[in-house]
């Protein structure tokens, strides 16, 4: 556990990992904030919903798009489980989120600090802010928890 209170979108982002796992989907969540006001949260959901696209960072930023009638959330902060993959960390940038943060990093499929580092590549439209670590214990843990269930 963390040595100081987690801000709150990343404790609501854990409680929503907390339930993928309940639903059979990999324990990742996400929560998009304007000016601290949580606009929209999401977990991942690729099995219930049959699509391979439906990571928590790409269902967060739709319905933030939607909630807010806009496609540039550049206002918005994006508080996440696990280091985006490639695919989410592109749709951070288009997105353009003005912070990421992040609970446990993936050394496997992320690509933020790893990977692919799409926000190192040249061609990244835009470069959020990034805050990694915050809540990480507990993130990786839970991972770690639903894998192992599974084994």
């Amino acid at each position: 556990m963390s040595r100081w209170p987690l801000p709150e979108p990343m404790q609501r982002a854990l409680k929503l990992a907390h339930q993928a796992a309940l639903a059979g989907e990999v324990p990742i969540a996400a929560v998009l904030t304007q000016q601290g006001r949580i606009v929209a949260e999401a977990h991942n959901s690729p099995r219930l919903s049959h699509d391979p696209t439906a990571h928590a960072e790409i269902n967060v930023i739709r319905a933030a798009a939607s909630q807010l009638r806009q496609e540039r959330l550049e206002d918005c902060d994006l508080w996440v489980t696990l280091e985006p993959c490639a695919m989410c960390a592109g749709a951070i940038a288009h997105a353009r989120i003005a912070r990421l943060y992040y609970a446990a990093s993936d050394p496997k499929g992320g690509a933020v600090e790893h990977g692919a580092r799409v926000f190192d590549q040249k061609q990244c439209l835009h470069v959020p802010e990034i805050y990694a670590g915050l809540g990480e214990e507990e993130a990786a843990g839970l991972l770690r928890s639903f894998f192992a269930q599974r084994r």
